[in-house]
């Protein structure tokens, strides 16, 4: 129905209006009884204008299902969003985005309020960028020009046409590499120095060349272009290349020519003695821009432009460096050499201009690196130090340049001072060898202490040492902070700030794997006891308080060597390498306990908490691993707790005998199916009003070839912990449903089989597929088969326990609650669940007839049963008496010792199997 607000104002109706005007209609859900209200717009949002209020609810109902399941569990005021495909006109299809809250309303009770909009558009745009993505991706792959892209100077992606280029078809044996792996070593510093100048995304290098290595260990030339981007998120560099082979070959050629024409590539003047230009070869044409013709008899500081006697430049040594002209006016730097031949003189002009100009792009470059660079003479004196340095320095050029290198105080990352001679300036200085991206601490002037990555390089690897050094060096003091911010989060226990399990483990690790290891290794395992009581009755914010104040008992009981930890839930863990006796760790574990049960005050609440501990000593010479160790100390803690819980138990050889059978019985359980080890007994269910059998419970055996009957109760948590329980539960439906088809076509009744499903297998995806594949293939109805899940499996995550028995319900077969009362639902929890049948646990049968309290229980539950409809069946029937009180009650089914103990189908007690003869 369309909401009418019981008390309209102006800030209900300026939402109402701009939901109306974005498109949007609101709509409200109340919880306890599923009543929708909505807003006007919402027919023609859904696409059907006009239709009535009951057809509106129904396809608003439809498309909001997940939600509702959704919200009865989720916290108040958790947003829920949901997006619903919806037919429009002419076939085509719309899209629905649904969002809703949860929040308790004092009048109403909780209610789910929520917003529904068209996003048909967004939808499409996202497809578009989607589509174009993949064009852009194939033109890229397509591509003639060989395109790579790395990050960290790892390479990420390759088109074709670069393995191609490097002579492979095999992505992999290129992706994941360094990419100084394919550059040749004399390319790759002048790869770094292009890289270091693309500072922002977009920005690209000029062409440059290159030399790559091929996977047949040739060399290939190429031209290429470096462009700043992104991968995945994170900055990385696109390089397109092209193969200049036959351009470098060609290249070769004009020079071999015209180094045979022209000898030379400086401008060769030769003067008379009045400095009139007498010979101009082409090199000088080329330089100054005036031909031959022109020149010949001029005055050679005319040609140039610039002043220059001849006589007077070889008085003064006979070379010089100026500027000169060309014809044009443009500025050339020129270094001249004068010599002197019989009537004048022989100039040799070159042309720096380009060399003085990379000189000076360099020098701007160097100053805006946001790295420090250092240039160092052989003297191990600083001669240069760009801006980056001096910032990070903290210093001024005056305080850098003519200063020892060895100024400022430098650490390792362990703390210790490094020596003068291990510094990365002076190890490069004597030896030439490069160092690269040095971990260093260096102490500032100003009392500062800055953590660095160092980098020394030789300016000319070919000199004799001590060699002038190259220092480069980034100021990683932020990031190392951030990085060890992560490594703490990574290896610590965000509730308590223990360490966590992978912490735990690398102390363990290095303490039974240390050289020098003449002590003991004591591991305590901490567990709660009964501490789910808490977070389900009090709430888990209340159960992280308790898990803080229990971490920080134990490292108040604790000393500075000893490691507190925490594995997770309500697991902890304390570690020593103290050397204590069997008598001395009792005591330790003796005041372990004593502290964690100390009352607990939480949110006003007092607490008491206990605990089991399980211990275990490692030798030198034990041969157990950290994993081993933690292991054997759980195993300890389980006996604690089955020994009556609030106690200690120390790790012993029929403890290691118990794991050792443990994992024997784990191995051969593997193979126990295809060894047909495994069998079906039957218990009989029977009617008490009439005490006719009814059916039969299916239980599973196992015949072990050396160790005889091993106990469900053995094999059962095996199966559950090794993840073999869907195999094996399979086995049972299919053995089951085959063995009591057969039997129901012999006897001729409506017998019905129960089978019992782990917790485990509630959680399988493919459960209903595997229980209609029994059925079908045994040819037995749906009807004959109840699967039964105990209680505990169905209240630890009643919302997917609901969506696995609905599927299973739809098969048509029947559901029932086992061992019931021994968890900690009600029936009223219950009434959700899509149940048949409810089976009271044999605890409380055992003792109905020597309390009247537990006949009261009993009473109630079977009443409460069947007021909401389920069949109840008592469990463990074992003497006439309790027999009689069930019947008195109302019990509608019984199972137990008393009506027959498992066996194997043939030999089922109550049938009269000449009934269908």
């Amino acid at each position: 129905m369309v909401e009418r607000p019981t008390s309209p104002g102006p800030d209900r109706e300026f939402l109402d209006l701009a939901l109306a005007t974005s498109g949007a209609v609101r709509w409200s859900l109340r919880l306890e009884d599923d009543v929708l209200t909505w807003t006007a717009g919402l027919d023609a949002l859904l696409g059907i204008p006009g239709c009535g209020d009951t057809a509106l609810r129904d396809a608003l109902r439809d498309l909001i299902a997940p939600l509702i399941v959704s919200a009865r569990t989720a916290a108040e005021w958790r947003d829920l969003d949901l997006e619903q495909p919806i037919a429009g006109e002419g076939g085509t299809q719309r899209f629905i985005h649904f969002h809703a809250r949860r929040y308790h309303d004092p009048e109403h009770g909780d209610r789910l309020l929520g917003v529904a909009a068209d996003v048909t558009r967004a939808h499409e745009e996202r497809q578009s960028l989607t589509d174009l993505t993949d064009r852009y991706r194939l033109l890229v792959e397509l591509s003639p020009d060989a395109i790579c892209v790395h990050q960290g100077g790892v390479v990420r992606y390759a088109n074709s046409a670069t393995l191609g280029m490097l002579g492979t078809d095999d992505l992999g044996e290129v992706v994941g590499r360094p990419i100084t792996d394919f550059v040749d070593a004399h390319s790759v510093p002048r790869m770094h120095e292009r890289l270091r100048s693309l500072t922002h995304p977009g920005a690209r290098t000029a062409p440059a060349e290159a030399a790559l290595h091929r996977f047949d260990g040739s060399l290939v030339p190429v031209e290429l272009v470096s462009v700043r981007t992104s991968w995945e998120g994170e900055p990385a560099l696109q390089v397109i290349l092209r193969d200049i082979t036959d351009k470098k070959a060609a290249e070769s050629s004009l020079r071999y020519q015209a180094a045979l024409v022209e000898h030379v590539s400086n401008a060769i003047i030769a003067t008379d003695g009045e400095a009139r230009v007498t010979s101009w070869n082409p090199a000088a044409e080329a330089v100054y821009g005036i031909s031959s013709r022109e020149a010949l008899g001029r005055s050679v500081d005319e040609l140039v432009g610039a002043a220059l006697c001849p006589s007077e430049l070889l008085a003064q040594g006979g070379v010089s460096e100026s500027l000169h002209r060309r014809s044009d006016g443009t500025a050339l730097t020129v270094r001249v050499t004068v010599s002197e031949m019989d009537e004048g003189y022989v100039l040799v002009c070159a042309d720096e201009t380009a060399r003085r100009h990379a000189e000076r792009t360099f020098s701007t470059v160097i100053d805006a690196l946001d790295e420090g660079v250092l240039v160092i003479a052989p003297s191990s004196i600083v001669e240069s130090a760009n801006p980056a340095a001096q910032r990070i320095l903290g210093a001024k050029p005056s305080e850098i340049v003519g200063e020892s290198a060895s100024a400022w105080a430098m650490f390792d990352e362990n703390g210790d001072r490094i020596t003068t001679e291990d510094r990365p300036s002076m190890s490069t200085l004597h030896t030439g060898r490069p160092v690269n991206s040095r971990v260093v601490r260096i102490q500032r002037g100003d009392g500062r202490s800055v953590w660095l990555a160092v980098t020394a390089r030789a300016l000319d690897p070919e000199d004799s040492p001590p060699h002038r050094v190259l220092v480069s060096f980034s100021d990683i003091t932020e990031s190392r902070a951030a990085r060890e911010r992560l490594e703490h989060e990574a290896t610590h226990d965000p509730l308590t700030g223990l360490a966590n399990r992978t912490l735990v483990l690398r102390h363990l690790d290095a303490a039974v794997n240390s050289p020098l290891r003449d002590r003991p290794l004591t591991v305590l395992f901490v567990d709660l006891d009964n501490f789910k009581i808490v977070n389900d009755s009090l709430g888990h914010g209340v159960g992280d308080e308790v898990l803080r104040s229990v971490g920080q008992r134990l490292v108040r009981v604790t000393g500075d060597r000893e490691l507190v930890g925490r594995l997770g839930g309500d697991e902890f863990v304390v570690a020593t390498q103290a050397r204590l006796s069997r008598d001395e760790l009792a005591a330790r574990a003796d005041a372990l306990l004593r502290t964690l049960t100390e009352p607990a005050h939480v949110d006003g609440i007092r607490l008491h908490v206990e605990a089991s501990i399980g211990i275990v000593v490692s030798h030198p010479g034990d041969t157990r691993s950290a994993q081993d160790l933690l292991r054997d100390a759980d195993v300890a803690m389980y006996r604690a707790k089955a020994q009556g819980r609030g106690r200690y138990t120390f790790f012993d050889v029929e403890l290691r005998e118990r794991v050792q059978r443990h994992m024997l019985l784990e191995q051969d359980l593997r193979h126990a199916v295809a060894r047909e080890q495994l069998w079906v007994a039957y218990q009989p269910v029977v009617d008490l009003r009439t005490e006719r059998t009814i059916g039969a419970e299916g239980l599973l055996r196992w015949r072990h070839p050396e160790h005889g009957h091993v106990s469900p109760a053995e094999f059962i948590p095996l199966a559950e912990e090794s993840d073999l329980i869907n195999e094996v539960g399979s086995f049972m439906l299919r053995e089951v449903t085959r063995e009591f088809a057969a039997l129901r076509r012999e006897h001729g009744g409506e017998l019905q089989i129960n089978a019992n499903l782990s917790p485990r297998q509630l959680g399988d995806p493919r459960l209903h597929e595997v229980v209609r594949a029994a059925l079908d293939d045994a040819g037995l109805p749906p009807e004959a088969l109840c699967l039964e899940v105990t209680e505990n499996a169905l209240m630890q995550d009643a919302t997917s326990a609901v969506r696995v028995l609905r599927k299973l319900r739809e098969l048509g077969t029947f559901l029932a609650i086992d061992d019931f009362g021994t968890g900690y639902s009600s029936l009223a929890q219950l009434r959700r669940l899509p149940l048949d049948t409810l089976k009271i646990d044999r605890s409380f049968v055992s003792d109905l007839t020597g309390s009247e309290d537990v006949q009261a229980i009993v009473t109630s539950i079977v009443a409460m049963a069947h007021a909401v409809g389920l069949v109840v069946v008592a469990e463990g029937v074992e003497t006439p008496e309790q027999l009689a009180v069930l019947q008195r009650i109302g019990c509608d089914q019984g199972q137990g010792f008393y009506f027959g103990r498992p066996a194997p189908l043939a030999e089922l007690p109550g049938l009269d199997r000449t009934a269908s003869r």
